[in-house]
């Protein structure tokens, strides 16, 4: 993801994320930490951005920071390619553990971090604008 991405980007956002949807000013300040401690990835079908994921990462831990498809693209792999590529960068700076935040209410979001390999190890209560507690799961890399 580059800069020259963001109108793309920040549309995606407030389309899948309309109650907590991240500023421009937000996803500026993530694109400024790549490659130090930020990894961004953008999907395209057709010329066309159709999603997008970032994660943090800092000495053996890492984070997933978001990942965003377009409604009418999810459900065709995109999601898990992103996911896959966030994991497979972690790994290449060495994170033992990569840990998320995702809506209790998004049950299909759960179905695939956990058929990744992801568990639940707790939840934050109200973490979102709209008061929805987040599960907070984590996997464990590299054994």
């Amino acid at each position: 993801m580059t800069p020259a991405d963001l109108p793309a980007v920040m549309e995606i956002e407030r389309v899948t994320f309309p109650l907590d949807a991240w500023s421009e000013g937000m996803m500026r300040g993530e694109l400024a930490e790549m490659p130090r401690s930020r990894h961004y990835v953008v999907a395209l079908v057709g010329g066309e951005i159709v999603a997008y994921a970032g994660l943090a990462a800092a000495a053996d831990q890492a984070d997933v920071q978001t990942i965003a498809v377009l409604e009418k693209h999810q459900g065709t792999g995109i999601g898990s390619a992103m996911l896959t590529e966030l994991l497979a960068e972690a790994g290449r700076r060495g994170a033992r553990e990569i840990f998320l935040e995702v809506r209790a209410d998004n049950p299909r979001a759960q179905a695939v971090y956990r058929h990744f390999g992801f568990e639940d190890i707790g939840t934050r209560r109200r973490y979102y604008d709209d008061g929805t507690d987040a599960i907070m799961m984590r996997r464990k890399l590299g054994d």
